[in-house]
C-alpha cells in the first residue's frame, strides 16, 4: 500500500467522482482509477460501489476512510515536525 493510493482513495471518497478527484490531485483520471483498483486488490475488498452518478463508499470503504484519514494526518504531522 502506497500513500498515493490512500490519497486517491480519500479524494474519491470526498468527491464521489473519479474525474473530480483526479483534478483535485492534479493527476489523470486513469491514474486515480488504477490507484483505487490496486488498493481494492491488495486489501481484498470493494471500497466503492460504481454508479452512473459516481462512486459511493461501501461499508468497508467507510471504515477504511476513517483510518486512512487518521493515518495521513499522522504522516503529515510527522513531515511538519521534521
Amino acid at each position: 500500500m502506497e500513500l498515493y493510493h490512500l490519497r486517491s482513495f480519500i479524494a474519491v471518497a470526498n468527491e464521489g467522482h473519479l474525474t473530480r478527484a483526479a483534478q483535485q490531485l492534479y493527476i489523470s483520471q486513469p491514474a486515480v482509477s488504477a490507484h483505487i483498483k490496486a488498493l481494492e486488490e491488495e486489501l481484498g475488498v470493494t471500497l466503492f460501489a460504481r454508479t452512473p452518478q459516481g462512486m459511493i463508499l461501501t461499508s468497508e470503504g467507510t471504515v477504511l476512510k476513517a483510518q486512512a484519514e487518521k493515518s495521513l494526518n499522522t504522516i503529515n504531522e510527522l513531515f511538519r515536525q521534521a
